[in-house]
């Protein structure tokens, strides 16, 4: 496998509390905190069985992927597969290095100032972190849904079809647009007023903007940096409905603070924790009722039990 080690000059950047809860034979429940209005949590039926536990094909594999900012480590020797048409869920407490191991998927780390990268992460078998693959072209093929919503200045029809614009997209254009739209299940509440401003929309509708101006490049893989946590919670199950819907055709990873959301929409959990050393690890993997019901590690149990973090 080829191993990078690289520094790259240059600048950019990018949290929420775990609520205290337990859980019983599969289901989220809470030991203090009244529920969450409308969210609901997943049903085991909408789980894979445990004989879909090994990765046979993924769609995305990092191994031995280490991370510096300049002196400081962040990220320690953290090896995964990532399964196919799945969304799997990055969870861990504040700087244990989830949003720095998700951006290193499609190389958005290169973008700040000192950052230096060791291991290697594979899309489809292809390694990323080598000499020739054009940063550009990857984060085409991975895109990325960030923290709060960012639609441009630019109407919604512009805001959806300005990446497919940049990259040469020479078919229908209005076709493109309204098949993110719908598939970002906006369609029906912009269709009459594509020229409006992205900006004039509530918080949870420039989410799913920006979510359909991912699927408009048509990625393979969709990265999300804590989608939810700038949103009320009736935005939060739409989105959290959505990104079920979209896991049928795309391969979804998401950094979340919320254990309730992570039990709801994922299919596989990674834990991660930073100890005394401050350098974030993988502590477990796997499937996320296996994780959240019958961790293997004990200090799984005790984050998820609400003992730390």
């Amino acid at each position: 496998m080829t191993q990078l080690q690289q520094t790259y000059p240059d600048p950019l950047s990018v949290n929420e509390v775990p609520i205290q809860q337990h859980f019983n034979k599969g289901e989220v429940t809470e030991s203090s905190t009244p529920r969450e209005p409308n969210l609901r949590p997943r049903m085991k039926s909408d789980r894979p069985s445990k004989e879909t536990d090994e990765i046979k094909d993924p769609a995305v594999r990092i191994q031995d992927l280490s991370v510096w900012y300049g002196s400081k480590q962040a990220v320690g020797n953290v090896s995964l597969d990532i399964a196919r048409n799945q969304i799997t869920a990055l969870i861990g407490p504040s700087g244990c290095g989830k949003s720095t191991l998700l951006r290193c998927i499609n190389r958005m780390n290169e973008l700040i100032s000192g950052v230096r990268i060791e291991g290697q992460i594979e899309i489809d078998g292809e390694p990323l972190y080598i000499d020739g693959v054009d940063p550009v072209e990857v984060r085409r093929v991975i895109g990325m849904v960030f923290q709060r919503p960012n639609p441009f200045a630019k109407s919604i029809y512009d805001n959806v079809a300005f990446g497919a614009r940049i990259n040469g997209y020479q078919g229908d254009m209005d076709e493109l647009v309204r098949q993110s739209l719908e598939q970002a299940a906006l369609w029906d509440e912009v269709k009459d007023d594509l020229k409006g401003s992205g900006l004039a929309l509530s918080g949870g509708q420039q989410q799913r903007l920006c979510i359909a101006r991912a699927i408009a490049v048509q990625p393979e893989v969709i990265l999300m940096d804590e989608p939810c946590s700038a949103l009320d919670p009736i935005a939060t199950q739409r989105i959290e409905d959505l990104m079920q819907e979209l896991a049928t055709s795309y391969t979804i990873v998401i950094v979340t603070h919320n254990m309730q959301q992570a039990a709801r929409v994922s299919n596989r959990t990674a834990f991660m924790l930073a100890q005394e050393d401050l350098v974030g690890r993988l502590v477990e993997y796997g499937q996320t009722e296996q994780l959240f019901t019958s961790p293997s590690n004990k200090r799984t149990e005790d984050y998820i039990t609400g003992r730390f973090g």
